[in-house]
């Protein structure tokens, strides 16, 4: 608990601040979207506006109490869990659609805007916002910044980062930085709202950002290719990024998630293959229809099965939502569901989802893998139980070997849901000494007191404090 004499001082700072106190109200706020990881705060608070955040950190700093950023909590790894004493700052009341320019093609927005509703306005009005993470629906634009979402049109389109044009965040001591601008072209001063862009709330506190948008492509095709071996689908995938076709999605899903899938989402999805590519061209309609009929042939070189592809518009939406319900359709096989995150050369994609397979045999764990085949990120998910204590040291040791074995291959341990607490115990070993006290350089400067965020990506003290894990591959 927090003393009443801060909580009260809070109230008076920010007199408009909802505050929850009550353990049975800030419970929800102990955990995320991270299996087995919880935490317990002193309080939760739902600030209006960049003055009341500004208002908060400047209490917070004089009183040496530490702030955890939030928004939906729909986050795999860890990064909103609220340490011992803390004030959970959750910015879902911030959900305004500021502006949408269409002159300059930009869209202003609150932290807590859903990033559905980001696609939405833009699409309103012929534009289109491409980043779209699997938790898009619930998730917010702030943490979708704060952990550099992804999202299965990366290949063609990247991630947030890419879209992000400016913020405006508030600091540890309270003062407010406006980073960037809505011009194409800007290099004056070191690229400081890149900074802020992944570094899950240890740095500061985004209030407002401003995105680059697209106009909507104006034709799409989507087809679904069926496989007998996981090696063709792999080969499939390096044939179509050799011929210097960059498709908008290119997702793989093995036999395990397909099974799952479709018995959630009853889409008529080939349960019988081994592996299934669901591939997404967009452009222009001439170039659409040529990338098509390309694809489907190289498909077919490389022992596709069968190539389908979707005959109406809404056919395309049901395939793609089946794909982002992969999560959820394996989460109903096991008490607890721990999805992954790993990233490698797309020329290394085959070697590694045999090393995930032959792990999973050797620890005796069940692994369902799929994954945004066409950027190299793969989501190695594992059914558990977080309650068998043997079982989840199985787990752990089994995705400590998938780590390295990742790294071995000129991987990341994340290609997407960011460190956290999840994988902060394998950072140093990507980064090396030197880029691994360059971060701590950087959070010592902006966050003298360590007061945000932290023990997230790294520890600054070894007796750092840190939420609650079942298993060792967290804090």
């Amino acid at each position: 608990m927090l003393p009443s004499s801060f909580l009260t001082e809070l109230q008076s700072a920010a007199p408009s601040l909802t505050v929850l106190t009550a353990r049975e109200d800030i419970l929800p706020y102990g955990f995320d979207g991270t299996a087995t990881l919880k935490g317990a705060a002193g309080a939760v608070v739902f600030p209006k506006n960049a003055t009341d955040v500004a208002s908060i950190l400047r209490l917070s700093r004089a009183h040496r109490v530490p702030v955890v950023t939030r928004g939906s909590g729909t986050g795999l790894s860890g990064g909103s869990v609220p340490v011992p004493g803390c004030i959970v700052l959750c910015l879902v009341d911030m959900n305004r659609i500021l502006e949408i320019d269409t002159k300059n093609l930009t869209l202003t927005a609150e932290p807590g805007v859903i990033t559905q509703r980001i696609f939405d306005a833009a699409d309103a009005v012929g534009l289109f916002y491409p980043p779209d993470p699997g938790s898009m629906k619930i998730s917010t634009i702030g943490g979708n910044v704060a952990e550099n979402a992804g999202g299965l049109r990366g290949l063609k389109y990247g991630v947030t980062r890419n879209y992000v044009m400016g913020l405006e965040v508030v600091l540890p001591d309270g003062s407010v930085a406006h980073l960037g601008n809505k011009c194409v072209k800007d290099v004056a001063g070191y690229n400081l709202r890149d900074l802020f862009i992944g570094s899950e709330g240890t740095l500061g506190v985004v209030t407002k950002v401003l995105l680059k948008l697209l106009p909507k492509p104006a034709a799409r095709q989507t087809l679904l290719a069926t496989y007998a071996s996981m090696d063709a689908a792999a080969e499939t995938v390096s044939a179509i990024i050799a011929e210097k076709i960059i498709p908008c999605t290119l997702e793989f899903l093995d036999q395990r998630t397909l099974r799952c899938v479709e018995a959630f989402a009853k889409v008529g999805l080939p349960t019988e293959a081994e592996a299934l590519l669901l591939i997404e061209t967009d452009g222009h309609p001439a170039a659409v229809a040529d990338e098509a009929l390309r694809i489907e042939a190289i498909c077919a070189r490389h022992q596709a099965l069968a190539v389908r592809r979707a005959a109406t518009a809404e056919e395309a939406v049901r395939l793609a939502t089946a794909r982002r319900s992969a999560f959820s359709a394996l989460a109903r096989l096991r008490p607890t569901t721990i999805l992954e995150d790993a990233t490698v050369p797309r020329s290394e994609l085959a070697a590694m989802i045999r090393f995930i397979n032959t792990v999973a045999q050797k620890h005796r764990v069940e692994v369902a893998t799929f994954g945004h085949f066409g950027d190299g990120n793969l989501h190695p998910t594992f059914l558990t139980d977080e309650r068998n204590h043997e079982e989840m040291h199985r787990v752990e040791a089994a995705m400590r070997e998938i780590f390295d074995y990742a790294l071995s291959l000129g991987g990341t341990i994340t290609g997407e849901h960011g460190v956290g607490l999840a994988k902060k115990n394998f950072l140093h070993q990507q980064l090396g000494d030197s880029s691994f006290a360059l971060l701590k350089t950087i959070k010592k400067a902006l966050d003298p007191d360590g007061l945000m965020n932290p023990g997230k990506i790294f520890d600054l003290a070894e007796n750092a404090t840190t939420p609650s894990s079942a298993h060792a591959h967290g804090a």
